[in-house]
């Protein structure tokens, strides 16, 4: 199948390149966000994403589409009116060079998409763990407290560290409605699992790229769901509203 050219094609076509070198996890949705946010930075007009899907189909970037498995249906609405309201965790393993695991627990927002904090340990994940990502959490978001000003839900799967008692009562006792998934069911926490799906994709994993990754995460990741905005612009723009 062929396909047209435009005389600027030759121009966005470097730029776009770079990019999916950069992030060759990227579809051309996301890759358009960026590329838009560059060219804003320089002045310069944005581009329209359909022309970005002609010039990576031209030069064969595209992502590879996967076969979809069945699944259930989950057709509420994940994403919250405002920040705030739910925040959820979920747990990742990395498995380094020397066979050495690094547990990596985290927490987001579900109507923003900024990751609050998150920990890293050779350890295994247990309860004072959660307790202290709940406390930088809260101390992320509205500073040294020890109550929450509002009760705020936390959203997390079965594991036994969130789940234990002593993680319950803590949670209560600033303020953190406990709320976990139903069993076999990791889409209802799709937002974790979505962002942990992002990670595994990328990782050439050591411990002193989480920073960089989650900095790159809240600054320049786009989502669907915030309409190709990047967490932290869209808090921005939050605020500017007020």
């Amino acid at each position: 199948m062929s396909h047209y050219k435009k005389r600027e094609d030759e121009h966005y076509l470097k730029l776009i390149r770079q990019l999916c070198d950069e992030r060759p996890t990227y579809g051309y949705r996301r890759i358009t966000a960026v590329l838009n946010r560059t060219l804003r930075k320089k002045g310069k007009p944005g581009v329209n994403h359909k022309r970005v899907y002609r010039i990576m189909t031209i030069i064969d970037l595209l992502l590879q589409k996967h076969k979809q498995r069945l699944m259930r249906l989950h057709t509420g609405t994940i994403i919250t009116s405002c920040n705030n309201i739910r925040w959820c965790s979920d747990v990742f393993e990395i498995t380094c060079w020397n066979t050495e695991r690094v547990c990596v627990v985290f927490s987001m927002d579900w109507a923003d998409r900024e990751v609050l904090s998150y920990i890293a340990t050779t350890g295994g994940i247990h309860r004072d763990i959660i307790k202290d990502l709940m406390t930088e959490d809260i101390e992320y978001r509205f500073g040294k407290i020890t109550k929450l000003p509002h009760p705020i839900q936390w959203l997390s799967d079965n594991g036994p560290a969130y789940i234990a008692r002593e993680t319950r009562n803590f949670a209560h006792s600033v303020g953190l409605i406990i709320c976990t998934t139903p069993f076999y069911s990791p889409e209802s926490n799709g937002m974790a699992e979505s962002f942990t799906k992002m990670l595994k994709k990328t990782m050439f994993v050591w411990m002193r790229q989480l920073p960089q990754w989650f900095e790159d995460y809240n600054e320049d990741h786009p989502h669907k769901g915030l309409k190709m905005m990047f967490p932290r612009g869209y808090i921005k723009l939050i605020e500017r509203s007020f």
